[in-house]
């Protein structure tokens, strides 16, 4: 690994304390070095705050070092006017001469004019470092921006033979599959993604809250599939607690702040409809965690970018089958009895 390298994957392990909290930006670490020593760092840390650049600027004791340092971004400086000022003039404003860049951001409100700007002042930029590396890492922010849909995890857990719930249940709660640490993980999980989507059945079966209970962080936006409006009103998903969209054939209730009702067409791809209407409410990511029909429905469609699926320690003998996945796991990790198998759909 070579200098620029290990300053860009320093830029990538401060971005990444922004996981959850940047929506809609992307996540963003900035380094800045003079003489071969790091003199100030900065992430972006939340929508409306300064980004990583600013707070890496800001950090740097000494300013007048500034005009002779090297600032390493894992993602090419924005070059436009949104809640805050464009981060490409702050660095020219503060001749700082050497820009690292991880990668370009695809943005249309930036796609190379950040780089253009930063060159025309006379600054030497370098581009492309760890590229494939800064790019992973916001995976959903270039899901979005690029295909014009939200980046899309399915989620669920499985027994050892195969089932992903009983038949039937004596009461209106989940059977659990995993273990307490796997349920932990998961509830970590609704805190880094935007949104999170079950079908009608598992509203039904399980009453569930759909919220960040066992991991501190922002309870993702809820989506809810209800051809038939069959979801009881006093269901929690629509206590108004979190913002919520409806997904039916038939709009009967009339949409307030926080649950908006939205009207699709069951006869025609019901995964893209979903998908394009996520997009026009600006959502960059979603977990799909149920049932087994909605999820294969998202497999059916190819419309799904990452797998994370747990097989528990239990057999049921019956009940409803898992989803069919004919992907090779491209990771597996151990969770107490559990295993975690992560799996990939990338281009």
């Amino acid at each position: 690994m070579n200098n620029h390298e290990y300053y860009i994957a320093r830029c990538i392990e401060l971005a990444k304390n922004g996981f959850g909290t940047t929506y809609p930006n992307p996540m963003v670490g900035s380094v800045i070095v003079y003489n071969g020593q790091i003199i100030g760092e900065g992430w972006h840390q939340k929508a409306g705050e300064p980004h990583a650049e600013v707070n890496a600027i800001r950090s740097v004791k000494d300013p007048s070092l500034l005009n002779k340092a090297t600032i390493y971004v894992s993602l090419e400086p924005c070059s436009h006017f949104g809640k805050t000022p464009p981060c490409c003039d702050l660095i020219i404003k503060n001749k700082i001469p050497n820009v690292v860049i991880g990668t370009v951001d695809s943005n249309i409100k930036v796609a190379g004019n950040g780089i253009k700007r930063l060159r025309e002042a006379g600054a030497n930029v370098i581009v492309g470092v760890l590229e494939k590396e800064c790019y992973e890492l916001n995976q959903r922010f270039f899901t979005f921006h690029e295909k014009k849909r939200p980046y899309i995890i399915l989620k669920w857990a499985e027994t050892q033979d195969g089932f992903i719930a009983p038949l039937t249940k004596k009461e209106q709660k989940p059977v659990w599959i995993t273990n307490s640490y796997s349920r932990q993980l998961v509830h970590k999980w609704r805190t880094e993604e935007q949104a999170i989507l079950v079908g009608t059945q598992t509203v039904i079966d399980d009453n569930p809250k759909l919220n960040a209970r066992d991991w501190e962080g922002n309870n993702p936006i809820r989506v809810v599939i209800d051809q038939n409006n069959r979801i009881p009103k006093n269901a929690h998903v629509l206590d108004n607690q979190t913002k919520t969209i409806v997904f039916s054939k038939n709009k009967t209730t009339v949409s307030s702040e926080n649950t908006i009702f939205e009207v699709i067409d069951f006869q025609e791809n019901i995964a893209q409809q979903i998908v394009e209407r996520l997009y026009q409410h600006q959502i960059q990511s979603v977990i799909i965690e149920g049932g087994a029909q909605i999820i294969q429905t998202f497999i059916d469609a190819a419309l799904w970018d990452e797998a994370r699926v747990f097989i528990g320690n239990s057999k049921f003998g019956t009940g409803i089958k898992a989803p069919v996945l004919n992907k090779t796991p491209s990771k597996k990790e151990k969770i107490g009895t559990d295993e975690l198998l992560i799996i990939s759909n990338y281009d």
